[in-house]
């Protein structure tokens, strides 16, 4: 899913504001996907429904609406929306994933205090997403957390999606920490390869 900037828009807030998001959050169940995605969208600009848009969002399988309740959560831009969001790395469901990833890189500041809870989890594909995600997101501590998951993460996947995010970016700053990587996994040869790989690219930096 190409997903466009979302446009800056004015914000709802009290009563009026609370009325809005009762009929908009039951307008997402509606039958018709064109309802679903006027309210979607209208919800983008109303405080407080993250919990409606990402509640649908987890069970939406019409393309243009799941693009419009990613960037109505995208204009809200909150820590919940965020988290939210974030979530959805665990879906079995490959285009929602990218979704989310898409949309969060164009988040850098909001997503950034949560980058090190990803890098965390207990489950190496979120991790293994949270470094894909890296590679596009316009943050300067982008070197700093792959090169944590580097020199820390004991999941040899987790550390070969963070060696190809850096042979994407091209750090020469992150090369004792490829070669920390490589020294702690001697016998996985295409983990080797990718080090040298992404060793040499940060040298043409």
């Amino acid at each position: 899913m190409g997903l466009v900037k979302a446009k800056i828009r004015k914000t709802k807030t009290g009563s009026g504001a609370s009325d809005d998001m009762v009929g908009l959050s039951a307008a997402l169940q509606a039958a018709d996907p064109a309802e679903r995605r006027s309210a979607a969208r209208r919800l983008g600009s109303t405080t407080g429904c993250e919990a409606a848009l990402l509640d649908r969002l987890a069970f939406e399988h019409e393309a243009s609406v799941r693009e419009m309740l990613v960037l109505s959560l995208m204009q809200l831009g909150t820590q919940d929306a965020v988290r939210g969001l974030a979530e959805h790395l665990r879906s079995e469901d490959a285009s929602l994933r990218n979704a989310v990833v898409e949309a969060l890189e164009a988040m850098p500041d909001a997503v950034a205090p949560n980058i090190e809870l990803l890098l965390a989890d207990h489950d190496p594909d979120v991790r293994i997403f949270a470094c894909n995600l890296l590679v596009g997101l316009a943050h300067p501590d982008v070197p700093k957390w792959l090169s944590h998951v580097l020199e820390n993460d004991s999941h040899v996947n987790v550390c070969a999606a963070a060696v190809d995010a850096l042979t994407e970016i091209g750090r020469p700053d992150c090369v004792p920490a490829l070669r920390a990587c490589a020294r702690r996994f001697p016998e996985e040869p295409f983990l080797s390869f990718a080090i040298d790989v992404a060793i040499a690219r940060a040298a043409e930096q």
